[in-house]
């Protein structure tokens, strides 16, 4: 499903094109070879070494309540756009103020759902502040003693500048994963034929 964020500032087709999409792609195909059996990655077999190339742009948040989650870990990417160490803080912070309430229930499917939520973002122009463009995604994991995270990259263009740099949002799709083994059509075992009372019988002359 394809939504179009009321956002301030919409990312252009051409910024779109230019985003680098090779470490979206890199932390996607690491994140789907964790997978077993159709489940979703479980933390401790997350190996930093798995994401290398782009290890600097990613990130991992944690869901604290419907909407809300916080840093755990983030790159350095993460910190120069902010011009701060983000870990700890909101997610939100990221945003812009007038885009965080379109942004909460997005990522509160990523934990529920599940989804898979892939965002284009950008950053409006100003003083010291050339604009630039980018994309996001946010791959749901299972944390220890069942806690909600999400594995993410921002891979944007263009240069920071003054920081800090808060993200306005452009259009997203949300991928909804099915996790498990999906039950085949017409699984169940047949029931046994049991006749139903006596069986009828008919007498045979031997002149008919």
């Amino acid at each position: 499903m394809l939504i179009d964020f009321p956002a301030r500032r919409a990312v252009t087709e051409s910024g779109m094109a230019a985003v680098r999409f090779a470490m979206i792609a890199q932390v996607r195909a690491y994140w789907e070879a964790l997978r077993e059996g159709g489940a979703l990655p479980q933390r401790a077999r997350i190996d930093p070494r798995g994401i290398e190339g782009a290890l600097a742009n990613s990130f991992l948040i944690e869901r604290i309540a419907p909407g809300i989650a916080r840093f755990r870990l983030a790159g350095m990417h993460l910190t120069d756009i902010m011009g701060m160490d983000v870990r700890g803080m909101p997610f939100s912070s990221l945003f812009e103020p007038a885009d965080r309430d379109a942004v909460a229930p997005r990522v509160e499917r990523v934990f529920a759902t599940p989804c898979i939520l892939d965002l284009c973002v950008d950053a409006g122009r100003g003083v010291g502040r050339p604009a630039f463009s980018g994309r996001m995604i946010l791959l749901p994991v299972k944390g220890e003693g069942g806690a909600d995270l999400a594995l993410g990259c921002l891979a944007t263009e263009g240069i920071i500048g003054r920081s800090p740099r808060r993200l306005s949002c452009g259009r997203a799709l949300e991928e909804r994963i099915l996790t498990g083994t999906p039950t085949p059509g017409f699984a169940e075992e047949p029931a046994p034929f049991v006749p139903r009372g006596r069986p009828h019988l008919r007498l045979v002359r031997d002149d008919e």
